[in-house]
């Protein structure tokens, strides 16, 4: 993942399962009209919606908002090359989970192979 630089000035995310979008916009010194445009240039970045389409982030939406906040005002990317370096990395960490998962599966197939021959 990012580590980025200025984050470290950002206060520390609390162990809450559930931000809102204020409580967010404080922890990420992003104001909240950015985070709701945010949501619709990055795909990966999907908070729960709930009564009266109140939006509640998770710990891992709070360190996505971090990573693209480092993306844009720190490092300069556009929007565009933002989402495309956050999409290869979350392709990335699919593709590693997916293949973990396959060798998994095969040694447990291979487990039952031996088990089922005399």
């Amino acid at each position: 993942m990012l580590e980025p630089s200025n984050n470290s000035q950002l206060p520390v995310i609390p162990g809450k399962r559930y931000f809102t979008i204020g409580e967010v916009s404080e922890l990420c010194d992003v104001k909240p009209h950015v985070l709701r445009y945010w949501e619709q240039e990055f795909p990966m970045l999907n908070p729960v919606k709930r009564r009266g389409n109140r939006r509640y982030y998770q710990r891992q939406d709070v360190i996505m908002i971090r990573q693209i906040r480092s993306l844009l005002y720190e490092q300069g990317f556009t929007i565009g090359g933002a989402r495309q370096r956050l999409g290869g990395e979350h392709m990335k960490q699919e593709a590693t989970q997916i293949r973990q998962l396959i060798d998994q599966t095969v040694s447990e197939l291979e487990d039952v192979l031996v088990v089922l021959k005399p």
